[in-house]
């Protein structure tokens, strides 16, 4: 409309004025400054309460989290799906697999040593807001997660996701209580888990994921979990999205935009 002129934020100047003073000029590269410290600390302590409120250290029978979503502590109490990482190194990979925890309303399982801080940049911007959603429980290792999931009550299986598996994972029946396990991004599986897995007495058995490997030498961690997840949720009718997610802290709002595919 003519009259009407839009301000760029990098290229028009900024005048404040105070009352009995002269205006003074803020160059838009120090508003660029001011600007960028504010969304990076406003990210940061955001990401820091998230966290406060998603993820549990210690790994007692009862540590996973309260409160932060009802869509992920419901599958935690019911047993429907949860998803397991053994040594994840790219926090990256992780953070987007807690995105599709989140919107699957599974709960998640970081099985130690991990390659990064919970805290880490990356693994906050992969996520986005999306951790208030999710139930993350820390395990220290391998054997401090066997020891939690035999304390878990009902059905419950585990089910290692390996390039070697002996089943293909949409051949595969699954049900509730299903444990899926995924190795890390550098050496895939320990021993341990792999046997676990394959154990009459805690596992189901070994999946894979069919693919071409004349080129590709393996599947990114975060694809892998969602062909998986998602192939379980069908069989399994998505019966854990019927569950409704709030926030933590019912006082705090997020601002969720449809149909962006960051």
């Amino acid at each position: 409309m003519a009259g009407l002129k839009t301000l760029d934020f990098m290229t028009t100047p900024f005048y404040l004025r105070s009352s009995g003073l002269a205006p003074f000029r803020l160059h838009p590269s120090l508003l660029l400054q001011l600007k960028n410290k504010f969304h990076s600390l406003h990210s940061h302590y955001s990401f820091r309460s998230s966290l406060h409120c998603s993820l549990s250290e210690n790994s007692t029978a009862n540590s996973l989290v309260d409160g932060i979503g009802v869509a992920g502590s419901k599958a935690a109490d019911d047993k429907l799906l949860q998803v397991v990482l053994v040594s994840p190194q790219i926090p990256g990979n992780t953070g987007c697999i807690a995105r599709s925890c989140a919107a699957s309303g599974v709960g998640l399982h970081l099985v130690g040593p991990l390659g990064f801080e919970v805290d880490d940049t990356k693994l906050k911007r992969a996520g986005l807001d999306y951790w208030p959603y999710v139930v993350v429980k820390v395990h220290s290792s391998w054997a401090d997660f066997r020891d939690y999931f035999k304390q878990q009550n009902g059905e419950k299986r585990l089910l290692a996701f390996t390039k070697r598996g002996t089943n293909i994972h949409s051949d595969f029946s699954y049900r509730r209580g299903d444990w899926l396990v995924f190795g890390s991004e550098t050496t895939g599986l320990p021993p341990e888990a792999l046997a676990d897995c394959k154990s009459e007495q805690l596992g189901g058995g070994t999946l894979k994921i069919p693919m071409i490997e004349t080129y590709v030498r393996c599947l990114n961690l975060s694809v892998s979990v969602g062909i998986g997840l998602y192939e379980a949720s069908r069989q399994l009718n998505y019966e854990q999205f019927q569950s409704h997610t709030e926030s933590c802290n019912d006082t705090e709002q997020s601002s969720f935009a449809e149909d962006i595919f960051a």
